[in-house]
């Protein structure tokens, strides 16, 4: 009985997960200016990478395509357009640098440990903390990028109908943050108990 040929490495999903990561230096430019539309347009295009961070593991899935330069490209994407947004918004105080190093160092910790893993033929497979720390994350740089106050209805300019999206953001990176630790330290945890097998 024959194997399966191996899925094309230029399928709909891969090309979905490349284009995030060509999204990173339009997003990067875009955050060179601490202006309301700039800022505006880098949550949009934020947003619109996000979807397909989802949109791309789904259609493998759906398609039957997944590949292992998929399995390696989606993560890295997501972690580049993270970082890039959020280093670039560090020098206008939009957000805490201390946070930044926690959310960034925890990510590099994280991807050592998985590539100790697979050298020992290892797979420790995310769990859902992990997931719940990205939709967080998400959220709040999106929030984060937007900044600005908005009047949510109709334009109507009535400060119980104008929302500041800086708050918003930082409410959501103060979870996405606390996720982020506590996701680490239940990987490590994972990490230790596999490897001392």
């Amino acid at each position: 009985m024959s194997s399966p040929p191996p899925a094309k490495i230029m399928n709909i999903p891969n090309i979905l997960t490349m284009v995030r990561i060509a999204a990173i230096p339009i997003l990067c430019v875009l955050l060179l200016s601490p202006e309301r539309e700039p800022c505006f347009w880098a949550a949009a295009l934020f947003a619109a990478a996000s979807v397909t961070d989802w949109l791309d593991g789904y259609l493998a899935r759906r398609m039957g395509i997944v590949t292992v330069f998929g399995k390696f490209l989606d993560p890295i994407a997501d972690k580049l357009i993270v970082m890039a947004a959020l280093i670039m918004i560090l020098p206008f105080d939009r957000v805490p640098a201390w946070m930044v190093l926690v959310i960034l160092g925890r990510e590099m910790i994280i991807t050592g440990l998985r590539g100790i893993a697979s050298t020992e033929g290892i797979v420790i497979p995310a769990s859902n903390l992990g997931k719940f720390k990205t939709i967080f994350q998400l959220v709040a740089i999106i929030g984060l990028l937007l900044h600005y106050d908005y009047r949510w209805f109709f334009s109507i300019d009535h400060p119980l109908l104008v929302v500041n999206m800086h708050n918003v953001g930082m409410f959501y990176l103060w979870i996405a943050t606390v996720i982020t630790i506590w996701s680490g330290v239940d990987y490590l945890n994972k990490f230790v108990r596999v490897i001392a097998k």
